[in-house]
């Protein structure tokens, strides 16, 4: 796990290290042990509730949060964020593309449904790492007895 979450701080300041040195903002760091802690501290929630998730930062263009799920999502689609997935715990299978059922879109963009037909499915599991583009539709399914998590870069678009 603590290497797990070495390599998911590597992809973080790497990918961030052009936006850091081109800007103003001030530079967050968050230790692995943090992590971990927060991330343990989830699980706690999402066993009760079947999912939960904390913010680590918020800034001009992108956010970076920590993901637990103990079952299903519905399905969503961002207008304006590309999310990025890394995975830390667990596996999921992943629905993208396709159409939300139900689907109900509010002011800000988001649409969320009950599910996805017609999407193509995947396994994700611990070091994989998915970008899923704005105006993609996606869903994860959590087998029942699984503990899913992901530090989630959510990247705005527009």
């Amino acid at each position: 796990m603590k290497r797990t979450i070495s390599v998911a701080c590597l992809v973080l300041v790497s990918g961030f290290t052009a936006y850091a040195q081109s800007s103003a903002a001030k530079i967050d760091y968050f230790s692995a042990q943090d992590i971990q802690k927060q991330l343990a501290d989830l699980d706690a929630k999402a066993e009760a509730s079947g999912g939960s998730g904390s913010t680590l930062g918020e800034y001009a263009n992108h956010q970076l949060k920590l993901s637990v799920r103990s079952s299903s999502g519905g399905a969503e689609m961002h207008a304006h964020y590309a999310d990025v997935f890394y995975v830390t715990q667990g596996k999921a299978t992943l629905i993208t593309g396709g159409t939300i059922t139900d689907a109900k879109t509010d002011d800000s963009g988001e649409t969320k449904g009950n599910e996805i037909t017609g999407g193509s499915t995947r396994v994700i599991s611990v070091g994989d790492v998915v970008n899923i583009p704005p105006g993609t539709p996606h869903q994860l399914k959590i087998a029942k007895g699984t503990t899913y998590s992901a530090i989630v870069i959510k990247v705005k678009t527009q």
